[in-house]
């Protein structure tokens, strides 16, 4: 991942990242530690619906061990009890 330390963005401005996000994703180092993640606006979109997708993946796996019976259901005292945590 590429790297700008923020004193150069303050001295150049936006064209000093303008250079760099053409790259790929970028780092903004702050006191010699990365402190911020610029994308671009594409780059970000592609987060986003991936994130979504895993959502979803996630829920239809859910409900698919609900269907095939794979769920307890219960109270919070009745998994307490059962993972032992009741003292």
């Amino acid at each position: 991942m590429n790297a700008i330390p923020a004193q150069e963005i303050k001295r150049r401005g936006i064209a000093a990242v303008d250079e760099l996000i053409a790259k790929g994703d970028l780092h903004v180092i702050r006191n010699n530690r990365p402190q911020y993640v610029v994308l671009s606006e594409e780059r970000y979109q592609e987060l986003m619906v991936a994130e979504q997708e895993a959502h979803y993946a996630r829920v239809r796996e859910s409900l698919q061990d609900l269907k095939d019976g794979r769920v307890k259901r219960g109270s919070a005292d009745d998994l307490i009890k059962e993972l032992k945590l009741d003292g």
